[in-house]
């Protein structure tokens, strides 16, 4: 039937769970429904794809760890110089190494290799390569799988309670 976004009383982000378990928690009094899909689970029961936990539950910081899988995907699978989008993706640090430029979200994109080549050990200034969007650290761990619906057109009601998107 899907999955749904659940929001922490003050409407951010906390997790996706399973419809059923939404349910369960609105039956309980534990949520409020705040966006349905027009579907039912039974009468007079619209079947949720956002609820709102009624108390506020404290979650810890969770770092969202540089991987090559987090990047590209940070970069919707495309070069961020030319916007070609392939298997062939490698990932460029934009200040490169040799200059000083570190292992981090700001500094590394994702790039076909033809540009990569192109850039060599050069910023994308003196390359005359501009970068198509500047890159930054996601907002959090539940915004790859938030973006992942989003950008799959499944649940476009989601995109008012995600920053960045």
């Amino acid at each position: 039937m899907g999955k749904v976004l659940v929001l922490n009383a003050s409407y951010e982000p906390l997790n996706i769970t399973s419809w059923r378990r939404a349910v369960v928690l609105l039956i309980k009094g534990k949520a409020e429904q705040v966006e349905h899909n027009g579907k039912v689970v039974y009468a007079e029961m619209p079947l949720p794809t956002v609820i709102r936990l009624r108390q506020y539950v404290r979650v810890p910081y969770k770092e969202i760890p540089l991987t090559r899988r987090n990047i590209l995907h940070r970069d919707a699978h495309s070069c961020q110089y030319c916007g070609y989008s392939g298997d062939d993706l490698t990932l460029d640090h934009v200040v490169p190494r040799s200059r000083g430029g570190g292992d981090s979200w700001e500094n590394i994109v994702t790039a076909c290799v033809r540009c990569n080549v192109k850039k060599g050990n050069r910023t994308p200034k003196e390359a005359s390569m501009l970068l198509r969007q500047t890159p930054h650290k996601p907002h959090s761990g539940l915004y790859f799988e938030v973006t992942k619906h989003i950008k799959s057109g499944l649940h476009q009601e989601w995109q008012k309670y995600v920053i960045g998107i």
